[in-house]
Formats: C-alpha cells, sequence, structure tokens
C-alpha cells in the first residue's frame, strides 16, 4: 500500500473450512491417555461409581475424533477466515467500543496464578484477587463518584436487569411495588435499557428525540407520573450526542420518586470528563469490556460494573468483597440484596484487565485516552461528511462525543446501494463495518467509533475505503452490491434468521433438522 493512504491490495484466505464435527474420523486421537494404575485406582476408584446416578451419561458424549495436526489446521484456517482490532482498522463496530488491549494485560488475565484459581476456594487463599477486586472497585466510585461497586454481572444487559432488579427491590421496601410499574428510557439509549427492564415485568415508556436529536424534556414531563419506577438512560445516546440537560431528567424523575439508572457502557469519551454523580443518578455501570480494555468478546466474556449511591448499597447482589483492615473478604450480610445475577463471583480476567489498564494509565492518563477518542471522532465526522452521499442525522452542524450513527440514505436514493453492500464491500479492502444501529430510526444507519487506539494514519486508511467503495456506488453500484469478492464472507438469506425451525445451534441439532 502507498503510505500516500491508498486503499490495501487485500485478499482474504478462504478455505471453506467444514465445521469440526464433518471433519472426524472413528479412532483418531489426539493424546492417548495412560491407563490408570492399579494401586491409584484401589484407592480412588474409577472416578464415576460415586457420582449420583441421574449425573452419569447414559452414554460418552458425541465429541470430534481428530489428530492434533487436524485440529492445528482446523482452528488456524478459521483463524486466517477472521478480521479484528489486532489485524485491521476495527472502527466501524459502533456502540461496541473495539480498542487495543494492551497484551501485557493478557499476560496477566491468563497468567496460571488467575486461570489455576477455583471460585469455591476459601477467601484466605485469594487475597490477591479480592484485592484487586476491592481496588478496583475504588477506582470506579472516583471515576463515577458514586459509593460501591460490584463486578458481579457477567455484561451490561445484565448489569441493567440487575438495575432494574435493585429499583424493583427499592419501591418493594416501600410499599410501592405495585404502583410503581413503568421505566422510562430513550429510543437512542442502548436497546437493553428498555429490553431489561421488560423482563423485570415493567412497562417500558421510549422518549424520542427532538429536532436536535435530544431527549425531548417535555416528553419526559409528560411521562413521568406516580406510576414511575424510575429512569434508565444512556449518555452520551448510541447518536454520540450528549445530552446537556441530563441533569433536569433526573430531576424531573426524583420529583415523582423514581429512581435514576446510568448506562455507561460506552464511557470511551467521558472518563475524567463528567460523572454520574454530578448528573444526580442512583446507579450507574460500565462495561469493563469496553471502555476499560477487555476485548469486546463477540458477547462475552464480560463484566458490567454496577455502581450505587449509599442508599442503594443494601440492595446490591451478594456478596460484596470488603477490606477489615487486615483481610479481605465476601460479605453476604445484605438482608435486602436482589441475591445474585450470576454464579459466583464474576468474569475476574476482565477485571484483571480492567484494573491494570487504569493502573498504568492513572488519572490524568484516563482524562487523556478520552479526550483523543473524542478528538478522532470529530476528526471522522467532518472526513465522513465530505464524502458524496453520507449524513449525520440530528444535531447538524455540532461536535459528538465518541461516536456517530450516519446514514447512506442519500446514497441508497440515488444508487440503491444500501448499509449493507457497503458492509459487505468494506470487507474486500481488509475493514470491519459492523451493523450495530437498533433502532433502525436513522435510515440506512452505520455507526462508527474510533476510540483512542487508533492513528491519524489509520482513520485516513479506513477513510479511503469508504470513498472507494462510494465511488463504485456511483459509477458501478452491482460492484458494491454483489460484493464481498474477496473475503470469506458471504451474504445469507436473512429471512431464515426470524424462523426458529431453520436454527441449529448445536450440531446434534444440526442433525435433527437435516
Amino acid at each position: 500500500m502507498s503510505r500516500e493512504i491508498k486503499v490495501r491490495n487485500f485478499h482474504q484466505a478462504k478455505w471453506d473450512e467444514p465445521v469440526i464435527f464433518e471433519l472426524s474420523s472413528r479412532g483418531e486421537r489426539g493424546i492417548l491417555f495412560p491407563e490408570i494404575e492399579k494401586e491409584i485406582e484401589a484407592f480412588i476408584g474409577d472416578g464415576i461409581s460415586n457420582l449420583p446416578e441421574n449425573m452419569v451419561r447414559k452414554q460418552p458424549p458425541n465429541l470430534p475424533e481428530l489428530s492434533q495436526m487436524q485440529v492445528l489446521k482446523h482452528y488456524l484456517r478459521l483463524s486466517q477466515q477472521t478480521l479484528g482490532a489486532d489485524l485491521n482498522v476495527d472502527i466501524g463496530q459502533g456502540t461496541c467500543t473495539m480498542k487495543y488491549s494492551p497484551k501485557i494485560n493478557e499476560k496477566f488475565a491468563t497468567s496460571p496464578k488467575l486461570t489455576e484459581l477455583h471460585p469455591s476456594q476459601d477467601e484466605t487463599t485469594v487475597q490477591g484477587v479480592l484485592e484487586i477486586i476491592y481496588k478496583l472497585d475504588l477506582f470506579l466510585r472516583e471515576i463515577s463518584g458514586l459509593d460501591k461497586f460490584t463486578f458481579q454481572p457477567g455484561g451490561g444487559s445484565q448489569a441493567i436487569f440487575a438495575m432494574a432488579s435493585i429499583i424493583h427491590a427499592h419501591h418493594e421496601s416501600n410499599g410501592e411495588t405495585e404502583k410503581r410499574d413503568e421505566i422510562i428510557s430513550t429510543m437512542f439509549s442502548h436497546p437493553s435499557d428498555a429490553a431489561a427492564p421488560n423482563v423485570k415485568g415493567y412497562r417500558v415508556i421510549n422518549i424520542y428525540p427532538n429536532e436536535d436529536g435530544l431527549p425531548d424534556v417535555e416528553a419526559l414531563k409528560k411521562a413521568v407520573s406516580d406510576r414511575t419506577a424510575g429512569l434508565l438512560i444512556t449518555n452520551p445516546e448510541d447518536t454520540g450526542i450528549f445530552n446537556p440537560k441530563i441533569k433536569e431528567f433526573t430531576r424531573i424523575v426524583h420529583e415523582v420518586g423514581g429512581v435514576c439508572g446510568y448506562d455507561q457502557a460506552n464511557a470511551n469519551g467521558i472518563l475524567g470528563i463528567t460523572r454520574a454523580k454530578e448528573a444526580d443518578f442512583d446507579l450507574c455501570f460500565f462495561n469493563l469490556h469496553k471502555t476499560f480494555s477487555s476485548p469486546h468478546g463477540c458477547g462475552g466474556p464480560a463484566t458490567g460494573a454496577l455502581g450505587v449511591t449509599k442508599e442503594f448499597i443494601q440492595y446490591l447482589p451478594i456478596p460484596l468483597v470488603e477490606f477489615d483492615e487486615t483481610k479481605y473478604y465476601f460479605n453476604y450480610d445484605i438482608p435486602k440484596s436482589i441475591g445474585k445475577v450470576r454464579a459466583f463471583y464474576g468474569v475476574v480476567p476482565a477485571i484483571l484487565r480492567a484494573y491494570s489498564w487504569i493502573m498504568s494509565l492513572g488519572k490524568d492518563g484516563l482524562k487523556e485516552a478520552s479526550q483523543i477518542a473524542v478528538l478522532n471522532n470529530n476528526y471522522l465526522l467532518k472526513k465522513v461528511l465530505e464524502i458524496r452521499g453520507a449524513s449525520a442525522p440530528y444535531a447538524k452542524g455540532r461536535h459528538r462525543i465518541e461516536q456517530v450513527r450516519f446514514s447512506w440514505d442519500e446514497l441508497y436514493k440515488e444508487t440503491g446501494v444500501t448499509t449493507e453492500d457497503i458492509t459487505c464491500r468494506m470487507v474486500d479492502f481488509g475493514f470491519h463495518l459492523w451493523s450495530s444501529h437498533h433502532p433502525f430510526i436513522v435510515p440506512q444507519p452505520f455507526t462508527l467509533e474510533p476510540t483512542e487506539s487508533y492513528s491519524k494514519t489509520e482513520l485516513d486508511e479506513y477513510i479511503a475505503g469508504l470513498k472507494k467503495v462510494v465511488e463504485e456506488a456511483y459509477e458501478n453500484p452491482e460492484t458494491v452490491k454483489n460484493a464481498p469478492h474477496r473475503s470469506v464472507v458471504h451474504k445469507i438469506e436473512t429471512d431464515s434468521l426470524d424462523d426458529p425451525s431453520k436454527w441449529a445451534i448445536t450440531w446434534r441439532a444440526y442433525l435433527k433438522k437435516k
């Protein structure tokens, strides 16, 4: 590639690799286990007879049978068919914060000192891990201004569900559970801010944006009532627009007796700049697997770090990690706790990565990371809007925070080329442009988030890729519509995703349906 920022001559490996069960050959082995010595068997038994009968399989599991070399080739081939943040410019994962995760943090997280621990160990044997958990709690208290954190939720959606559960427990203790059955959110908050409380049994009211792209204050005033249990809101929203009236939102909800929860799953542009406390939130959460360095992981492993003010500590899931000036310990003595939201304490490797990231950057480094993320995003905003057919609905002429929900609607109307078409063509040049755009209020959306990880050179390379695809869309749209041409990915018949009768999420289910 010319260093004058041109599109890379990319061609991805394509192996047409079968699933591993189809590669299986009866009798193949990757390793042969030695037969157990008779003395050991006499002492411990066969390892099965002592198990309860209902826990013993009636027949061995149907596992694939392959040699070591076959397994190695299979997974190396799959790895060559994958794009990711460590391989390409991966800023098209809007709302998902794909950023560089320092490899030293991976070294810590995969150390046997951590991976060989068991969650059922006596707490006296895991003082080091408990200390890290406790100190990360202290860090996030300072970052948010709130008073106590738990890292038990296994991701953002679970943290939101925990917030909804805490809101429910709070009103239950006040004898208002039956009356307060509504949660308010906004249309451009993360979808889980509506979905999770709905699962909890709440009726959800969504506030739509006004002409500036901000949640409508007047609509909020009409929505609140003595039935309002709480507010669950993202700020900045998934458009990248920060709501400067957020404190007015919390005031309005508090005045009718509601509880305010702040979804900070993506806090990448506001660390050290604004906090939940100053906006008068009662609850908040951060995604450690996004803002705080842990790789996104395509749904996990993750951690939704849930924080609360003093009034709501009594409802946090058990146990909490405490320190008595001598030792770190699990505290189960929380009578009004909502209980557990997942088994054991949480995803400790994600906790360790976040702790390491914060320790390495410090207070000033965290703020600088956010400032660079905002700078990168607004540079990208300016450059994208110079491309024919692109627009950024709402808040025209204003800066955004950490991401922007752009639109190809003009391009679509002029060429018939859709966002999905552009997504598929971008991978022909080694870029990943994902489709995290719900709800689809913005027509033909594409959501970009450059984070602090990418240089100006890389941002320019990404822009060059977009420009190239747009030129093709206007000159020869079929090239884009029929993409990809040089990638392993392919277009699928999406209707099948809406038909459970066509799903097969396990090999056994596939064989049954086949």
